[in-house]
């Protein structure tokens, strides 16, 4: 009895050993991951590459890739495009709305396909994204799709399948499959403004809400891009008030006043603005007399480097300030006395030299502005 249990364990584990999968190096098709961000917005594309492997000119239209769509078989009995690559669905991922050639797609995973044609194809987005290829491809899971035109390029061959971001601006970039002799491009595009806005506004409802810095932070953001500015009013209100400490500072204060004036409440907004000039650090007030001269406020950015000037009798860099002020007129012999006392008062050799090189400006008679 004991050798029959003995003999029955050993085939028991000689079986289990057995039908596990013999797994052996395969370079055929390779597993890819490809990613960038846009913005605020992550896109990462899954796909495995096949080879061409001496098939140069018989990859398109083939049996390989098939121009529209065709019965794949093996149990299924449905027209399907191509899989976009080899193997397992190819998938596509957004982290926001995005748009693809102009059309809106939300955020999300979707399985992605591709009507390949000669002079146009069909970009394919669908829910399904667990698939075999395309073998059990289902139209009525389909949320997107979109045209775009093929190009054939005349260089050398690109042997390997393969996804590429290219053309990036601020808010667009081109997703590309390159196969062969051709590449099939998408244009993925977004509302930076508004996919940053909403990014902000999720961090703040959450335990950043709590956080001085970071609604100062947020409430910025709003007022210099012109967005959200009751929202962001409220937020550095928060930040104002007493139960946060009270944080009176040039900084929070000059973003509630742009913020009522962008509201229309420009009386209010005067009121605020004298409080944070009167609150401002000497650095603070040159470099707010800094923005002012930079967006051609001539005589606001004078009045504040005048102020700070006496404010602070003088002391580092108010004189700096002077000195743009009269270049600014192009009162150069002015702006050179007050760049040399900015000369002897320069606390590192970044300033001396900087102060050194607008001297130099200002003797050959040129604005260092």
């Amino acid at each position: 009895m004991k050798t029959f249990t003995t003999i029955s364990l050993l085939i028991l584990i000689a079986t289990t050993i057995w039908s596990q999968a013999l797994r052996i190096p395969d370079n055929t098709n390779l597993s890819n991951t490809i990613g960038r961000e846009l913005g605020i917005t992550q896109i990462e594309v899954k796909y495995n590459a096949p080879a061409v492997r001496d098939r140069e000119g018989q990859i398109w239209g083939t049996t390989i890739v098939p121009f529209g769509y065709i019965v794949l078989g093996y149990g299924s009995d449905k027209l399907s495009p191509w899989r976009a690559g080899a193997d397992e669905s190819t998938t596509i991922s957004f982290s926001t709305e995005v748009l693809i050639n102009g059309e809106k797609l939300a955020a999300g995973e979707y399985g992605f396909f591709i009507a390949v044609y000669e002079d146009s194809c069909t970009l394919i987005f669908n829910k399904n994204t667990n698939g075999w290829g395309s073998y059990f491809y289902n139209k009525d899971l389909d949320i997107l799709h979109v045209s775009t035109k093929p190009q054939k390029n005349v260089g050398p061959m690109k042997e390997r399948l393969e996804y590429t971001f290219s053309d990036q601006t601020d808010d667009s970039v081109i997703l590309s499959l390159e196969w062969e002799h051709w590449r099939i491009p998408m244009t993925i595009s977004v509302d930076k403004k508004s996919t940053i806005l909403e990014d902000i506004v999720k961090q703040l409802s959450g335990a950043l809400g709590f956080d001085p810095p970071s609604l100062q932070a947020g409430a910025r953001w709003c007022l210099l891009n012109n967005l959200n500015h009751e929202q962001a009013l409220s937020w550095i209100n928060t930040v104002i008030s007493p139960t946060l400490g009270g944080q009176n500072t040039f900084g929070a204060l000059n973003i509630k006043s742009g913020l009522l004036e962008k509201m229309g409440q420009s009386n209010e907004a005067q009121e605020i603005k004298a409080l944070a000039i009167e609150n401002a650090t000497v650095f603070e007030l040159h470099q707010y007399g800094k923005e002012l001269l930079a967006e051609n406020k001539k005589e606001k950015a004078f009045q504040i480097f005048e102020l700070n000037y006496k404010k602070f009798n003088g002391f580092w860099p108010t004189n700096v300030g002077m000195l743009r002020m009269h270049s600014a007129s192009q009162n150069y012999p002015m702006a050179l006395e007050f760049a040399k006392k900015a000369l002897t008062q320069a606390p590192d050799d970044l300033n001396k030299n900087a102060l050194e090189v607008m001297i130099l400006k200002l003797q050959e008679g040129k604005d260092i502005n």
